[in-house]
């Protein structure tokens, strides 16, 4: 037994050190959800400041003109390099208001949401004659409506009351009816473009990308569960699967090919526009509708990319069919890999292609368009910066990943360059130059889809918790539902996978608890999905990166 005294002296060191140590601990965890909290708030007002100049100046025409508070109407212009056949007498779909649905749930502003989905159901109408591009309508318009409709009828967001009755859901019904004529072609392949009221135009062109006819069936497959019409998806999925007999023998896609030969146009490719949201589609439609057969392809194209475009933590183009290096050079667009790479678990090798883009952020203030690698210098003619999100989409998910801080000061540094360099008394507007940082009269709806909605989330998660969504390449929020998946066996370990045993259970991300059913273990609760078929997405170790296996479990006890 020990001496009183020695006691006595014990507990008073016990004493000082939880009076000198425990304060400190709790004092940094306060400074970080201070800061976080505050944040947060620099992103509100970010928001609205756009939302409520596009609301005021050009709504209900698709986006605003900051500079000079007036309007476009640019639903006809989007991919529309050469601004080619614009309509004449078309007046605007309310893109911008379509685009901020999903935002205006995260930030917590129902009374407006239900207020923009009341005039959306009375006043839109897509029998309009616009020659639209597919894959930017689908993305922006069909994904936006598709992802409010689910929004507005979970009743965990105790939205409306007997107000809604699944007007959105018709308008995006009607709206995918106008795209299948797309599809009526000799490989299934559809054209990029299409006029909404008489379908697919005389000489319309046959060229397309393959982000164009490989990135519509999240959308369109939730569609056909939503309405029980199937053929939206088998459309969709008749495309996708047609665009994947045409890789090459190294697994690799060009980036541009005509929808009447299957045949390619472009054979130099990489991960950057015209083909970066094929391999991001891919692993979320495998993670929203369950299928084996989209794991299966994003797992040889995620290894394909990584064995001929990755140099170090840079990604080159290559040519498809020989794998050789053809431009070495940094595209905005690309910044949404290093968030993928999160998805699947490869943190180390997204992180230090997340550090490259954060420096060239750093370097310029804002991320070039293009930046020449074997130079280190932008391009002579692609200095802009059209306020794309794809580099605060990536910091979300690693930081949803990792819970490493540093993303948080990533976050803020781009909150505080938006608002020095794009922030403008009418809105938010693109860079023309990063160089002289001269501003161009657009600001673009995914700046409130994607650019507001990811750095929000960066700092406040609340909207996740206990929730499972996998995001659009648009931003827009599809919940991952039991219901929808096939129906998979007990376990599925495929061979030289890496099977997770419960003590190595802590290196499950965080983002896979969000990504995937998070349900209460312990009361039975399973928000009404039927948990004997929730299909659990686990990360685990396989050599230098990570690979995806599904365990079905059963929750309820």
């Amino acid at each position: 037994m020990f001496p009183r005294s020695y006691l006595a002296w014990l507990l008073m060191c016990l004493f000082l050190l939880s009076t000198f140590f425990h304060p400190s601990m709790s004092d940094s965890e306060s400074r970080w959800a201070a800061k976080g909290k505050r944040m947060r708030e620099k992103v509100r007002k970010m928001f609205y400041h756009a939302y409520d100049n596009y609301m005021i100046h050009a709504f209900p025409h698709d986006e605003l003109k900051p500079l000079t508070k007036t309007f476009t109407d640019s639903l006809s212009e989007l991919g529309n390099l050469k601004l080619e056949h614009l309509p004449q007498e078309y007046s605007g779909s309310a893109l911008t208001l379509i685009e901020s649905l999903s935002s205006l749930v995260i930030l917590g502003n129902n009374t407006e949401f239900e207020r923009a989905v009341l005039w959306l159901s009375e006043n839109l109408t897509f029998d309009v004659d616009a020659r639209i591009n597919l894959f930017e309508c689908n993305i922006r318009v069909l994904g936006g409506l598709v992802s409010a409709h689910l929004l507005a009828t979970d009743s965990t967001n105790n939205l409306f009351n007997e107000a809604y009755n699944n007007q959105l859901l018709g308008l995006a019904e009607d709206l995918g009816k106008r795209f299948l004529p797309a599809f009526n072609t000799p490989t299934g392949l559809p054209y990029a473009w299409i006029n909404l009221k008489y379908g697919v135009m005389e000489n319309e062109t046959t060229e397309t990308s393959t982000s164009g006819c490989g990135s519509l069936i999240l959308e369109m497959g939730a569609l056909s569960k939503m309405t029980g019409d199937p053929r939206f998806e088998s459309a969709a999925l008749r495309a996708l699967r047609k665009l994947w007999s045409m890789r090459s023998s190294l697994n690799l896609f060009g980036t541009t090919l005509d929808v009447a030969t299957g045949e390619w146009i472009e054979f130099s490719t990489g991960i950057g526009a015209g083909v970066d949201s094929f391999y991001e589609y891919l692993l979320k439609a495998h993670i929203l509708f369950g299928k084996e057969e989209f794991w299966r392809m994003f797992h040889s194209a995620y290894i394909a990319v990584q064995k001929y475009f990755r140099h170090g933590p840079w990604y080159h183009e290559a040519d498809m069919r020989t794998g050789r290096a053809t431009y070495w050079q940094l595209t905005s667009l690309q910044a949404f890999w290093p968030g993928l790479q999160a998805l699947i678990g490869d943190i180390a090798a997204a992180n230090s292609s997340h550090r490259e883009f954060f420096y060239v952020w750093e370097k310029f203030g804002v991320l070039p368009e293009r930046y020449l690698l074997d130079h280190q210098i932008l391009h002579p003619t692609e200095k802009y910066y059209p306020l794309r999100p794809e580099l605060a989409e990536s910091t979300f998910y690693l930081y949803q990943a990792t819970k490493d801080p540093w993303y948080f000061e990533v976050g803020e540094t781009m909150v505080n360059s938006l608002n020095s360099h794009t922030k403008v008394e009418g809105g938010f507007a693109s860079v023309r130059d990063v160089t002289t940082m001269q501003l161009e009269d657009h600001q673009h709806s995914f700046f409130l889809a994607e650019m507001c909605k990811y750095l929000y989330l960066l700092f406040d998660d609340s909207f996740l918790t206990d929730r499972n969504y996998i995001f659009t390449t648009e931003g827009h929020p599809l919940p991952v539902l039991s219901s929808w998946h096939e129906r998979l066996p007990e376990t599925y370990i495929p061979t030289n996978w890496t099977c997770m045993k419960d003590q190595h259970a802590s290196r499950i991300s965080a983002l896979s608890l969000q990504v995937c059913p998070a349900l209460n273990l312990n009361s039975g609760q399973n928000n009404g999905q039927d948990a004997d078929h929730v299909a659990w997405l686990v990360i685990v170790d396989y050599g230098s990166w990570y690979d995806i296996m599904y365990n079905r479990n059963s929750f309820g006890n």
